[in-house]
């Protein structure tokens, strides 16, 4: 094929990890994966405890189940306006609603008003992929069943929540850090996940990791248009795919 044979990935290849391979991806054999500078946080694989038994808790959190996942990385930081741009210049991404990229001010942002597939090509892009809803969990919570990333108590020095005035450059609250040291998992935006709006026990095999499904998929994390409250570790929220939210719904990538 000199050079354009077409390399196909077919099928979803869940994991006994909860992770997963997107199909329907084709690639040029001799294509080049684009480089992504932010630093990623390896997480190893084992159980965690998943959701909440809270009598506070919303009733999509429940019940809190015992969930292992394979060892995976995720970005240490939100994807920012300045990474996304880099794939807009070069073709592979199309551009965000409103988002004003000619101001250097706002280039360590949070990139926001992204669709679920304009998420899903940027990671591509770079050679990665969304998380899935468990993995983003455990990268949050850690394994101890923690209300925050940091503990149970909300401390609002952590992390851009409740109301404020808007997004925040990433890794503006170092002290917000998750127990594997990844940023902003409270608050500034919330996060897409690879996985379908299903109910609980979380189940990787029932479906809701198939990149091709329709349907809404899971939000995480809370922004700083919402009360401390939603940015707990189990809370859960989706939207439709194509679904997009003024300045507070962004993405970071998990491989």
């Amino acid at each position: 094929m000199k050079g354009h044979a077409i390399v196909r990935l077919l099928g979803l290849a869940i994991l006994c990890s909860g992770s997963f391979a997107l199909s329907g991806l084709a690639l040029a054999a001799d294509a080049t994966v684009a480089k992504d500078d932010v630093e990623m946080i390896a997480v190893p694989a084992g159980e965690f405890l998943m959701g909440s038994n809270d009598p506070d808790a919303d009733e999509n959190e429940k019940p809190a189940s015992k969930v292992f996942v394979g060892a995976f990385s995720i970005d240490k930081f939100e994807v920012t306006s300045a990474r996304y741009l880099r794939c807009i210049e070069a073709g592979s991404c199309t551009r965000l609603v409103t988002q004003r990229y000619d101001d250097t001010t706002k280039a360590n942002l949070p990139a926001t008003i992204v669709s679920w597939q304009q998420a899903m090509t940027y990671c591509r892009w770079v050679g990665k992929r969304l998380p899935t809803e468990a993995e983003w969990e455990k990268a949050a919570r850690g394994t101890d069943g923690r209300r925050y990333p940091w503990g149970n108590s909300f401390e609002p020095e952590r992390a851009n929540v409740g109301y404020t005035a808007g997004t925040t450059a990433v890794g503006s609250f170092p002290k917000g850090a998750s127990p594997y040291g990844v940023m902003d998992m409270a608050g500034n935006v919330w996060e897409w996940t690879s996985s379908l709006y299903k109910p609980y026990p979380y189940d990787p095999s029932d479906g809701r990791e198939d990149p091709n499904a329709r349907g809404s998929r899971v939000e995480r994390g809370g922004s700083w248009y919402h009360p401390p409250w939603q940015a707990r570790t189990s809370r859960r929220t989706a939207a439709g795919h194509i679904y997009r939210r003024a300045n507070d719904l962004g993405f970071r990538c998990a491989k």
